[in-house]
C-alpha cells in the first residue's frame, strides 16, 4: 500500500506508524494524555492484518518486562506511557539498555512531580537523557514536534535503536500527542521473517538452533573486571552515537544576535516569537534539538564563538532542565538563561519575548 495522507491526532499517528513499520508486539498500560497510543492499535487490530502483537498488561512493570523479553528474541518491540508510568519502567529501561538490546519507547509527558496533572509538560528531560534509571547508561532520544515527525520518529526510533543494540525513545509532550494535524504515513513494510530476524540479530534467544549456540541475554555480571569492560564497551559506544546521530533544526540563525534553544511543543511556539521578534526589529532565531541525546552542543557552541551573538534563552515547560546542557556547550561564552511555565500551563510567544527582553537583552 502507498503512503496515505491523514487528518490525527499525534498519539494516533504513533499507532499507525507502528503498524506500518512492521513492528512485531507492542506492550503497554493506559494513562493520560497518552492512552490513543494503545486505543488505536486495539480499534485497528493489526494482528488480524500484520500479525502485530498488542496486549495491555496488568501494569507499566510488566508491560516494560513484556518488551524486554521481545527485545531478547530480536523482535520489533515498543511500548508507551506518560511521567509516571515511565517512571516505574525505569528498572526495566535499565535492564534492556545493560544487556544492549533494542527497543522503541514513548513518553508523551504530563506535568508532574507525583500525579501532578494531564497537561502538558517537559519536566522529564532529567529523567531521560541523563540516564533516569540506575547505572550508567544512555538512550537516544529523539524530540518531535508535529504530528508528521510523530509518525516519522518511529521507523527513526527503531532503526537506530537496532544500529546500536540500544533502546531508543519518541520523548513528546502533550500537545503533540493531543494535538491534530495532516500527517502523511508511511507505506507498509513486511514483518521481518524467522530468517530474516536470526540473520539481523545472531545475539538473539531463539532457542537451540542447528549449528549455533544457545544465547544467554542478560544485564547481570558478578565479576567487577568483567563488568566494568561491559560499562567501558557501552561508553564507547554511546562516543559513536554522539559523533554520528546528533539531529537539529535552525531557524532564521544565521544573523542572530539571539537564540531560543527549544524542542518539541516549545519550540513551535517560540518560531512565534522569532516572527514578532524580527517584526521589531529584534535578529532572534531559534535552534531546535530534534536529537536530545545525542544533544547538538557543538552546534550550540558554534554559535556561542559568533561575535554578533550576544546571548541564548532556553525555553521549556519545567523548572529549567534542558538549560544546564545549553549551558555546558556555551562554557560562559554567552550569558544563558531559561524561561519555562509549570505544571501543565503552556507559554505564549509573548511571553517568551517579554522573557527574551528581560533576561538577556
Amino acid at each position: 500500500m502507498q503512503e496515505e495522507i491523514k487528518l490525527m491526532k499525534g498519539n494516533e499517528a504513533i499507532a499507525h506508524a507502528a503498524i506500518r513499520y512492521g513492528t512485531d508486539g507492542y506492550f503497554g498500560y493506559p494513562i493520560t494524555p497518552q492512552s490513543e497510543i494503545m486505543e488505536t492499535l486495539m480499534a485497528e487490530q493489526p494482528w488480524e492484518t500484520t500479525g502485530m502483537t498488542v496486549l495491555q498488561a496488568e501494569s507499566e512493570v510488566a508491560a516494560i518486562n513484556m518488551v524486554y523479553g521481545g527485545a531478547g528474541s530480536g523482535r520489533r518491540v515498543m511500548t508507551s506511557s506518560s511521567s509516571p508510568g515511565i517512571s516505574l519502567k525505569l528498572e526495566g529501561i535499565s535492564y534492556i539498555a545493560g544487556a544492549e538490546l533494542p527497543c522503541l519507547i514513548i513518553n508523551v509527558m504530563r506535568g508532574g512531580p507525583g500525579l501532578g496533572t494531564i497537561q502538558p509538560s517537559q519536566a522529564d528531560y532529567f529523567q531521560t537523557v541523563k540516564g533516569g534509571g540506575h547505572g550508567d547508561y544512555r538512550l537516544i532520544t529523539l524530540a518531535p514536534y508535529s504530528v508528521q515527525e510523530m509518525a516519522d520518529f518511529v521507523a527513526l526510533g527503531f532503526d537506530l535503536a537496532f544500529k546500536y543494540s540500544n533502546p531508543a525513545m519518541i520523548l513528546a509532550d502533550g500537545i503533540i500527542g493531543q494535538m491534530m494535524e495532516k500527517v502523511v504515513l508511511p507505506p507498509f513494510r513486511p514483518r521481518k521473517t524467522e530468517a530474516e530476524i536470526i540473520a539481523e540479530s545472531p545475539w538473539a534467544v531463539q532457542g537451540k538452533l542447528k549449528g549455533r549456540k544457545v544465547n544467554v541475554i542478560t544485564s547481570l555480571e558478578l565479576d567487577p573486571v568483567a563488568m566494568e569492560q561491559n560499562n567501558l564497551r557501552f561508553q564507547a559506544k554511546y562516543r559513536k552515537i554522539e559523533e554520528t546521530e546528533v539531529r537539529y533544526e535552525e531557524y532564521n540563525c544565521s544573523d542572530a544576535e539571539y537564540l531560543l534553544i527549544a524542542f518539541g511543543s516549545s519550540a513551535r511556539i517560540c518560531q512565534k516569537t522569532v516572527e514578532l521578534a524580527r517584526e521589531e526589529g529584534i535578529k532572534l532565531g531559534l535552534l531546535r534539538p530534534i536529537t536530545l541525546w545525542p544533544f547538538p552542543s557543538s552546534a550550540i557552541a558554534a554559535y556561542a564563538e559568533k561575535a554578533n551573538v550576544k546571548g541564548m534563552l532556553s525555553v521549556e515547560l519545567n523548572a529549567g532542565q534542558m538549560v544546564e546542557d545549553v549551558r555546558l556547550a556555551v562554557n560562559g561564552k554567552v550569558k544563558v538563561e531559561h524561561f519555562g511555565r509549570l505544571g501543565g500551563m503552556v507559554f505564549t510567544p509573548d511571553e517568551i519575548l517579554a522573557a527574551l527582553k528581560t533576561k538577556i537583552m
